[in-house]
């Protein structure tokens, strides 16, 4: 079996991706000599020719050393996940991590996650990236972030998505409404005449637009509004419905009206609040931590909510 140093694989990546040996050793911080000499063991070790050497003009890979980079940097890649891992091992998790979280979610659950996440685990420091699903999953594929927090809503192909858990629609009423005395239900074709306000956001508008289509009615759209609170706040004074999906602690709003919160009857599609992460992407100790923590918070956030509905 060939035996070949981490050292020489480095030198080796970078003489490839620089494209020679001397721009190798100016990013390296190392002599010349020792990125040719690695290199040249690295070849006389694996018994096989990796660059062809041009004279004035560089190095260019051979079709077994292009093969060969693939494979170095996965190799590199692993090696430093190693080290990390056996670092952690010893002292704890540490560094830095970011995940995102879809705009309408952060309110509900990052303040909570963030003081979970740190009490377990104090050193890493955690950063948090609000956005649209598109943003989001843009992010994941870019490597902006490692995870994200958001809804199944046609979830690129590239990403593996662990559902967390199921979020049922419901209506939002004004004070006073006839539906809203408690323990009354309503349905979508018995609200369709009146004014609804609409959460205007991409792919979450096409969503609650589906759910009166499946029961086969139009609704009356009055005001559209991107934010989550507007939507309440507008509903509070008056101006109409609206349908959503996360339900708030408490039925103030920020401009200090009410709304009721009222289960419709319809059988109707929930939405799956899911931990979204790119299937190709080996996750960090810190990624996996805060996975971990993220499935226990919300089990324990969904279950609590779910007894509120039932008192309620």
């Amino acid at each position: 079996m060939a035996e070949f140093t981490l050292v020489q694989v480095r030198y080796f990546v970078a003489a490839a991706e620089l494209g020679g040996m001397t721009a190798a050793a100016r990013e390296l911080v190392v002599a010349q000599s020792a990125i040719s000499s690695a290199v040249a063991n690295l070849e006389k070790d694996l018994g096989v020719q990796l660059f062809l050497r041009h004279h004035a003009r560089g190095l260019s890979l051979t079709p077994a050393g292009a093969r060969f980079l693939a494979e170095a940097r996965e190799f590199l890649a692993h090696a430093g996940r190693l080290a990390e891992s056996a670092h952690e091992l010893g002292a704890g998790l540490t560094g830095e991590l970011t995940v995102g979280c879809f705009v309408t979610l952060a309110p509900f659950y990052v303040p909570g996650l963030l003081a979970a996440f740190a009490g377990k685990h104090p050193a890493v420091r955690v950063s948090v990236a609000e956005g649209e699903l598109a943003g989001l999953q843009q992010a994941l594929l870019v490597g902006g972030c490692e995870l994200a927090l958001m809804y199944a809503i046609e979830p690129a192909a590239e990403l593996e998505v662990e559902p967390l858990a199921r979020v049922e629609p419901y209506a939002v009423l004004p004070p006073g409404h006839p539906l809203a005395d408690a323990g009354d239900r309503t349905s979508l074709e018995a609200l369709a005449g009146e004014p609804m306000i609409l959460l205007d956001l991409p792919h979450s508008r096409d969503y609650f637009r589906s759910l009166f289509t499946q029961s086969g009615v139009e609704p009356r759209i009055r005001f559209r509004t991107t934010s989550y609170e507007t939507v309440r706040s507008m509903v509070a004074a008056g101006h109409g419905y609206s349908i959503l999906n996360q339900r708030p602690s408490t039925d103030h709003t920020y401009g200090g009206g009410r709304v009721a919160a009222v289960p419709l009857d319809d059988e109707l599609p929930a939405l799956d609040l899911v931990l979204a992460r790119r299937k190709d992407a080996r996750p960090t100790a810190r990624a996996s931590a805060f996975a971990e923590v993220c499935r226990n918070y919300i089990r324990e956030a969904d279950s609590i909510e779910r007894k509120d509905l039932l008192d309620g």
